[in-house]
């Protein structure tokens, strides 16, 4: 019983191999002497070291590139910072100073309606005007429009600055470059300026006022809706589109939306003089083209900032004053309390005289 367990033994650590006749599927690794690490067959005998380096020069190469993009955000970011901190405080970088350009057109763009806030807002044409006259370099101010129209107030107030501007600079001349359009508050401010050129088929003129709004009484009859408006003041609900318009505020209206005709009339006549070839319907609201407006003395002429540069100013060189809003304003107003502004505004747009 003994003989054949030792037998069965054998036959099993010699792999099958002493019954069968066939060797070991592969080479056997020699084991391990005194804690070694065995050396895998088929490599030299400096293979440790070999692995070794591999390690190390990869984990190099991973630090360099690491680097590399670590130094490329931080240059990134620089710019970043650089740029942000140029918009917002408005710096002039070399070679943009007006002053050493010489001889040269200031101009000056209103794009958009005529409004408290925008290019075409007093607040930002009427610093680019002074900035803009009093440079030495400037030879001649180019304003170039393209306004459907929009707040008497914001128009007459820039008026009222070019007319400042010309008195204190009288041989600095202002021309104003009209666009796809120019009408009502933007020919406002037009009608100011030494000379008007058009396009064409420019849309100029629609010399008139106008206060719209919307009445819901009948709607709210129908409804079933009461409107209940407390007022400390009889007039004090003048307006409201939710009460019926009654005769004594139509009046009113009226009467304070010819006063305000009159005066843009007034700037008109002032500004265009003798070239004014008045007729019934030049200021009832009517606008035409720039072809027929040269023909009624409402503009002097064709031409394009480009063309008044080079042939009226005689100085091809051409230098923007606009102001612009820089980011952080921008994002200002996005996100800041200029959002209450525009609800108010919205909600009370329908009340205020308008030049469209």
């Amino acid at each position: 019983m003994s003989e054949n367990t030792s037998d069965n033994i054998g036959g099993a650590g010699s792999g099958g191999a002493g019954e069968s006749g066939h060797p070991p599927a592969g080479p056997v690794a020699s084991a391990p002497v005194g804690g070694a690490i065995a050396r895998p067959s088929g490599v030299g005998p400096n293979w440790e070291r070999e692995v070794l380096e591999k390690l190390v020069f990869a984990t190099l190469k991973e630090q360099r590139a690491s680097r590399r993009w670590g130094i490329f955000f931080k240059i990134v970011t620089a710019l970043i910072v650089v740029i942000g901190l140029a918009a917002y405080f408005d710096f002039n970088w070399p070679g943009q100073d007006a002053d050493a350009l010489g001889r040269h057109t200031a101009l000056i763009e209103i794009e958009g309606a005529i409004e408290s806030e925008g290019s075409g807002s007093a607040a930002v044409v009427i610093p680019a005007l002074n900035k803009a006259f009093s440079d030495s370099g400037s030879v001649a101010v180019v304003l170039h429009i393209n306004s459907p129209g929009g707040s008497p107030v914001q128009a007459g107030m820039i008026v009222d600055e070019i007319y400042r501007l010309r008195k204190g600079y009288p041989g600095k001349p202002l021309y104003v470059v009209v666009d796809e359009i120019c009408a009502s508050g933007g020919y406002y401010i037009a009608a100011a300026a030494d000379r008007i050129y058009v396009n064409k088929a420019s849309i100029v003129g629609s010399i008139g006022v106008l206060m719209d709004g919307f009445g819901f009484t009948g709607i709210m009859e129908k409804v079933g809706v009461e409107r209940r408006l407390l007022t400390a003041g009889e007039n004090k609900g003048f307006m409201d589109p939710f009460s019926p318009l009654t005769e004594k505020h139509k009046q009113h209206a009226l009467s304070m939306l010819n006063e305000i005709h009159q005066q843009f009339i007034t700037v008109v006549r002032t500004g265009r003089g003798k070239r004014l070839k008045e007729t019934p319907e030049m200021f009832s609201g009517l606008f035409w083209s720039g072809a027929k407006a040269i023909d009624m003395g409402l503009a002097d002429g064709y031409g394009t900032v480009d063309s008044v540069a080079r042939d009226i100013v005689k100085a091809e060189d051409i230098i923007d004053y606009t102001q612009r809003e820089n980011l952080p304003e921008r994002v200002l107003k996005k996100f800041g309390a200029a959002m209450g502004a525009g609800a108010v505004k919205s909600a009370f747009t329908g009340v205020q005289p308008s030049l469209h």
